[in-house]
């Protein structure tokens, strides 16, 4: 997809799922502009409905959907987020869904989706290479729509929504931080806001323990590779085969920042601490890869998207013991 054509999805997306999203707000961080002597805002995703960005794709997709198609059921894989937010989505659109989820999501995100009546099934150990692949097969069987966590127009348009409303908030924008898992939320974004301004800066953020799409990019194709354990388990994973993601953020991408766990928990803390907001690891991951590139964005004005709020208790808690 080229930049105009996501800037076209998102204009639709807009006009198609704004009954239904919030408008998130972006929030100046004094504590974060200090220390990278540049203006910092915070887009707050954290607190779209479901619980993180990813409301946004599931619902336009969905509502894209003809009536026929609906009334079959429709089936998705999900690392967690994306599940909440398909679950959110069908309840809202009184739609019968499944979703599969690879053996290591999130007890909290596995909770939350409980909370709705979707079927939930356990399926593989890559939600990207095993998880999806398996869930788009059993929809192509049994005649469902699947609906993809991130490798659909729809779904990129529906991400893309976020760069109108960045457009809307602010009146310059230098540097954009994206957490990347599959590419959906920074192909949307860089899309619609390269569309307008191939000068501003997009950047990729991913955990060293899953640099699936960085890896990816390096070797110029999709490659599979064994993630390791992260809290970034929102962006954790492989990449569907042919997903049309890799060449958006091979083309307006402008360059990555890999992070380890230890700098993704000390900014889970960091925005506990300064900002008092609960985080998950895939949130943390932007603000991580700020800190840790702060040095090279003196005076310019940077957006960090923080994509969700979904950790455990128990993650939480030992974080913060540690800390």
């Amino acid at each position: 997809m080229k930049a105009n054509d996501i800037r076209q999805e998102a204009l639709e997306a807009e006009q198609r799922i704004r009954p239904y999203v919030r408008e998130t707000p972006v929030e100046f961080s004094s504590y974060l502009s200090k220390r990278g002597n540049c203006k910092v805002f915070l887009k707050l995703e954290n607190i779209q409905l479901s619980g993180s960005f990813k409301f946004r794709g599931a619902v336009n997709k969905l509502l894209s959907l003809s009536k026929k198609d609906r009334a079959k059921g429709v089936v998705t894989a999900s690392s967690g987020n994306h599940g909440c937010a398909f679950a959110h989505a069908c309840h809202i659109l009184d739609l019968k869904g499944t979703i599969y989820l690879p053996s290591y999501a999130s007890p909290a995100k596995i909770e939350a989706i409980r909370q709705y009546d979707v079927e939930l099934l356990f399926y593989g150990d890559d939600c990207g290479q095993e998880t999806e692949v398996y869930a788009r097969n059993i929809a192509e069987e049994t005649g469902q729509v699947y609906i993809s966590p991130y490798n659909d127009p729809k779904v990129i348009g529906g991400q893309g929504t976020i760069g109108i409303e960045l457009e809307r908030q602010l009146k310059q924008i230098d540097s954009v931080f994206v957490c990347v898992g599959g590419g959906g939320l920074i192909g949307g974004i860089a899309g619609y806001l390269k569309s307008k301004d191939k000068n501003i800066e997009i950047i990729g953020c991913q955990p060293e323990n899953s640099a699936v799409m960085y890896e990816s990019i390096k070797a110029g194709q999709i490659i599979e590779m064994v993630s390791q354990t992260t809290l970034s388990d929102g962006s954790a994973g492989g990449i569907e085969p042919g997903a049309i993601t890799f060449e958006i953020c091979r083309d307006y991408v402008d360059d990555y920042i890999l992070v380890s766990e230890k700098e993704i928990k000390d900014a889970i803390l960091f925005v506990l601490e300064k900002h008092q907001m609960i985080i998950e690891g895939a949130a943390a991951v932007t603000v991580a890869s700020f800190l840790k590139r702060k040095h090279r964005l003196s005076g310019k004005r940077v957006v960090l998207v923080i994509s969700g709020a979904k950790i455990s208790l128990e993650i939480l808690k030992n974080i913060i013991c540690e800390g």
